[in-house]
C-alpha cells in the first residue's frame, strides 16, 4: 500500500466526500476500501457529542447535524422525519435542499425509501433510485440515496435521508458514518425533544395557574364562559369551542357558549345526554377523543367541517354538569397533551361555573330578601302610629330609627279612656326581619288586651302569659307601659326589663326604679306599678338601650348621665326639639361607628 494519502479527494475514489488531512478534518484517514474508519470514529464522534451536547434546542439541534453530516458526505439533500406515534406518520422536521411543498409532505410508514426505514428499521443505500419501485420521486434530478433509522433506547423516533444527484454517490463507509451518526442524534433529539415538552408544561402550568386565578375572580357566568373559550386558546389552537351544560332534569346537554372560526356564535343546541360524543362524554363520565369523526357512529353532524374532536366532561362533587367540546377541521389534531392539558383545566371551569351558580342564586335571594325586607318595613311602619297623641296638658314627641332596614323595637299609643294614653315602648330580642315580625305579634296581642285598659302592671302580666303559651325559643321583650292622666297629670309605670325611664324637673333628673322579669321568659311574673306626679315645666324620658348603649370608636357607652347633661343644657325646649337634640348628640357620641341597635326615643313634656 501506498504510504503516501491520495493528494485529493478524486484520487480517493470519493469525490466531494473527504476534505485532505488537516487538523481540521479527523476524517483524513479513513480507508475507503477496507471502510476502516476506527481511528475516525473517536474523533468524528467526540466532535459529534461536543457539538450536540451544547444545546437542548431541537431546530438547533438538527441545524448542527446537518453540518456535521455536510463536513464528512458531500449531499445535495438532507432531511430529518420525526415519527408521529399517534397517526404513524412520518413529518419532515429539517431539511435542506427540498421545496416547501415537499416539506409538508406526510410519508406512512412503509412507503417510499424513507418510509421502508422506519418500518424494517434498517438503513438503505440506493445507488440508482430509478432501479428501485419504494422510491418516491419528490425531486426530479435526484439519482441516489441514502437514509438511516433514527433509534433510541429500542424505540424507532424517525429517519435521517440524504440524497444526491449523482449515480453511486454514497457508499458503505458513507453508511457507517450516518449510521453512527443517527446512533447518537436520536438520543440527542429525544432529549430535546424531552426538555421541549418539560418547558411545555412548565409554561401550560403557569397559563394553567394564570387562568384558574382569573377564573375564580368571575362570578357572572355568561361572562365567565366567555373569557373560558378566550384563555383556552392560549393552551388549544381550536378552530370550534362550545359549552354545554346539563339542564336541571339532567336529561339535556344545553349550549350556554359557542365560539366559531374567530366569533362568538349565538347557543341554540340543545342535544340529549343519549345522543352524540358530547353526549358519550356524560354517559361514560370520561374524556372521549374521535381523531376522525367521519368514522366515529356516535358523531352527529353539526358542523360539516369538522375532522376531529375532543369532549371533556366537568365533573362538580361526583356528578357531571356539562361538557368542554373542541373541534377542528384537520383529522388527528387533538393529541395526549390537549387531553391532559384541558382535563387539568376543566376541574376549575367546573368550580368556576358552579360558582357563578351559586353567586347567581345568592343575588336573585337577595333580591327577593331586598324586596321582602322592603314589605316587611312598610308593615312595619304602618303598625306604627303615624304621630304622637294631641293632649291639653302634656305633648309627647317621638323618634325612631332602625338600626337595619327594619328594627325590634316598637312604640305604640293607646286610647285608654277619657284623657288617659298609655304610652307603650318595647324591644324585641334580635334585629332584622325575625324581630319585627315577632314585635308585631306583641303589638297585636298588646291592643287586643288593651280593649280591657288593664293597670300597667297587669297589662305586662296578661302580655307575658300570652306569650308563654306562643312560646318561641329564645325570643323576649322588653317593655315600659305607662299611662299618662291628661287631667290630673300623673303617670303610672310598669317595667318589665327595658331601660328605667328619666323624671326631669329644672336641672335635676331622677330615674324612675321601675323593674321586672323581660316578657316570655318566665310563666307566672308580677310587675310592679309605679305613679308619678308631674308639674308644669316636668319631662320623662323613654329609650330603648340602642340609646343608652350606643357607643363611640373608643368603646365608650353613652349612658342616661348624658341624657340629662342635654336636658340642662337645652331646657324650656318643646318635645319635639328635645327628642332632636337626644338623637343628634347620640350621632355626634357615635361618630363613624356603626350602630348596633334600633334607636328609639319618646319624651313627654308636661306644658
Amino acid at each position: 500500500m501506498d504510504s503516501n494519502p491520495p493528494s485529493s479527494p478524486v484520487e480517493s475514489g470519493l469525490e466531494g466526500d473527504y476534505r485532505p488531512a488537516s487538523s481540521e478534518n479527523p476524517w483524513a484517514h479513513l480507508d475507503p476500501v477496507n471502510a476502516r474508519v476506527e481511528p475516525a470514529d473517536a474523533a468524528y464522534l467526540m466532535q459529534l457529542a461536543e457539538a450536540l451536547n451544547t444545546t437542548l434546542d431541537l431546530q438547533t439541534l438538527l441545524n448542527r447535524t446537518s453540518e456535521l453530516v455536510r463536513a464528512v458526505i458531500h449531499y445535495r439533500i438532507f432531511a430529518i422525519f420525526l415519527l408521529n406515534d399517534r397517526t404513524h406518520e412520518l413529518r419532515m422536521r429539517f431539511q435542506l435542499g427540498h421545496t416547501p411543498e415537499v416539506e409538508r409532505t406526510r410519508v406512512p410508514l412503509g412507503k417510499g425509501v424513507v418510509g421502508q426505514v422506519a418500518l424494517t428499521r434498517q438503513p438503505v443505500l440506493l445507488n440508482d433510485v430509478s432501479s428501485s419501485e419504494d422510491y418516491i420521486n419528490a425531486a426530479p434530478d435526484v439519482r441516489s440515496e441514502l437514509a438511516v433509522p433514527l433509534i433510541a433506547k429500542n424505540r424507532l423516533i424517525g429517519v435521517m435521508d440524504l440524497e444526491s444527484e449523482h449515480v453511486g454517490h454514497f457508499r458503505p463507509e458513507h453508511l457507517h458514518l450516518l449510521t453512527l451518526t443517527a446512533s447518537r442524534i436520536a438520543q440527542a433529539i429525544e432529549n430535546a425533544r424531552l426538555y421541549a415538552r418539560v418547558s411545555r408544561q412548565a409554561q401550560t402550568l403557569e397559563v394553567l395557574n394564570e387562568i384558574a386565578v382569573e377564573l375564580a375572580s368571575i362570578l357572572e357566568l355568561d361572562l365567565l364562559l366567555e373569557r373560558v373559550g378566550q384563555l383556552l386558546r392560549r393552551l388549544i389552537d381550536y378552530q370550534m369551542f362550545t359549552i354545554m351544560l346539563v339542564d336541571e332534569k339532567g336529561e339535556m346537554l344545553v349550549t350556554r357558549y359557542a365560539w366559531r372560526f374567530g366569533a362568538a356564535h349565538a347557543p341554540t343546541r340543545r342535544v340529549p345526554i343519549t345522543s352524540g360524543l358530547v353526549g358519550a362524554a356524560v354517559r361514560e363520565w370520561r374524556l372521549v377523543n374521535v381523531p376522525d369523526v367521519r368514522k366515529d357512529p356516535r358523531y352527529v353532524c353539526m358542523n360539516p367541517e369538522t375532522r376531529s374532536e375532543l369532549v371533556v366532561p366537568l365533573f362538580y362533587k361526583g356528578r357531571v354538569i356539562g361538557v368542554l367540546d373542541l373541534e377542528h377541521t384537520r383529522s388527528h389534531f387533538f393529541n395526549d397533551e390537549h387531553a391532559r392539558m384541558i382535563t387539568t383545566l376543566a376541574a376549575q371551569v367546573a368550580i368556576s361555573i358552579e360558582n357563578a351558580r351559586l353567586y347567581q342564586a345568592v343575588k336573585r335571594q337577595e333580591r327577593q330578601l331586598e324586596r321582602d325586607i322592603a314589605m316587611a318595613r312598610e308593615v312595619q311602619l304602618r303598625l306604627l302610629p303615624p304621630a304622637a297623641p294631641q293632649m291639653t296638658n302634656a305633648e309627647i314627641a317621638v323618634r325612631f330609627l332602625p338600626a337595619r332596614t327594619i328594627g325590634g323595637d316598637l312604640y305604640d299609643f293607646v286610647d285608654y279612656g277619657p284623657n288617659r294614653t298609655a304610652i307603650v315602648l318595647g324591644d324585641v330580642s334580635g334585629k332584622a326581619a325575625p324581630a319585627a315580625l315577632f314585635a308585631a305579634l306583641v303589638s297585636g296581642i298588646m291592643r287586643s288586651a288593651a280593649a280591657q285598659r288593664p293597670e300597667p302592671a297587669k297589662m305586662l302580666a296578661r302580655l307575658n302569659d300570652a306569650l308563654q303559651e306562643r312560646k318561641l325559643e329564645s325570643q323576649y321583650v322588653t317593655m315600659l307601659f305607662a299611662v299618662w292622666n291628661d287631667e290630673n297629670r300623673t303617670l303610672q309605670v310598669a317595667n318589665s326589663g327595658a331601660v328605667q325611664p328619666l323624671f326631669y324637673r329644672s336641672c335635676d333628673t331622677v330615674t324612675v326604679r321601675a323593674e321586672g322579669f323581660p316578657l316570655g321568659l318566665f310563666p307566672d311574673v308580677t310587675y310592679e306599678e309605679f305613679n308619678v306626679a308631674t308639674q308644669p315645666g316636668d319631662t320623662l324620658i323613654f329609650v330603648s338601650d340602642g340609646i343608652s348603649d350606643a357607643e363611640n370608636a373608643d368603646g365608650e357607652m353613652y349612658g342616661q348621665e348624658q341624657i340629662s347633661t342635654v336636658l340642662c343644657a337645652r331646657s324650656g325646649l318643646t318635645a319635639e326639639e328635645i327628642a332632636d337634640s337626644i338623637l343628634d348628640d347620640v350621632s355626634r357620641f357615635q361618630g363613624t361607628h356603626d350602630r348596633f341597635d334600633d334607636e328609639t326615643i319618646v319624651v313627654l313634656r308636661v306644658r
